[in-house]
């Protein structure tokens, strides 16, 4: 006997998973399952990426309760397509079948995977046409010109180091030039690496505020 988790979703707290969990245990008695768990989220849009009931049913898909994952239909299940091959790819792996009740869809049969094959193939090609449009966009931002990616940090480096050698701190100096201690420690450390004397800064007294990782560590 296979053993079923049953998954409902509604959008809204005023809606009920009742007509949905009506079908999905007429369905799975039918077919003789045993239903191991009902997983339900209330009042979860389908755009959230988090969802409780969802997210502890593939918890327990991980942890091998049971081999078959039954929904009233695709979107119940997923906010995406591909967040919905993502579950599907998943649950395959486990070797769990998936049965969905609206699109008549059964993994556990050889339509059913035909079926998963070819909205794979769909998504693949969606995500190879977003990169070939990023990539267009690239290269014509490029011949106008424009920038790509975030601008050069604009700072006066010579006078951050001249500030180190004198012993202010990390936080001192990144207040005094309105720039981020990380932005501080990179330039510091980016002088310390390079060949010739701008690699020599005057160490200042070494504190827990203004101390820099080891870079050799």
């Amino acid at each position: 006997m296979k053993r079923a988790a049953l998954y409902a979703r509604v959008s809204t707290a005023d809606q009920t998973t009742a007509n949905q969990l009506l079908d999905l245990r007429q369905m799975v008695e039918q077919r003789g399952y045993q239903v191991v768990e009902e997983y339900v989220d209330h009042g979860i849009s389908g755009a959230k990426t988090r969802r409780p009931a969802l997210d502890r049913m593939m918890k327990d898909a991980r942890r091998g309760r049971f081999s078959v994952v039954v929904v009233w239909a695709f979107d119940r299940l997923a906010r995406s397509v591909r967040h919905f091959l993502e579950v599907l790819d998943e649950l395959n792996h486990l070797n769990i079948e998936f049965v969905s009740i609206r699109e008549n869809i059964d993994t556990g049969g050889p339509l059913g995977r035909a079926i998963i094959v070819i909205l794979g193939a769909i998504a693949e090609l969606e995500r190879n046409l977003i990169v070939e449009r990023v990539r267009a966009g690239m290269r014509r931002a490029k011949l106008e010109g424009r920038r790509i990616g975030r601008a050069p940090l604009d700072v006066d480096r010579q006078a951050v180091l001249r500030d180190r050698g004198h012993g202010l701190s990390l936080t001192e100096i990144a207040k005094a030039h309105r720039i981020s201690r990380a932005s501080v420690s990179r330039i510091i450390k980016e002088a310390a690496e390079a060949p010739g004397p701008k690699g020599c800064i005057p160490a200042p007294p070494q504190t827990h505020e203004n101390r820099l990782p080891n870079p050799a560590a």
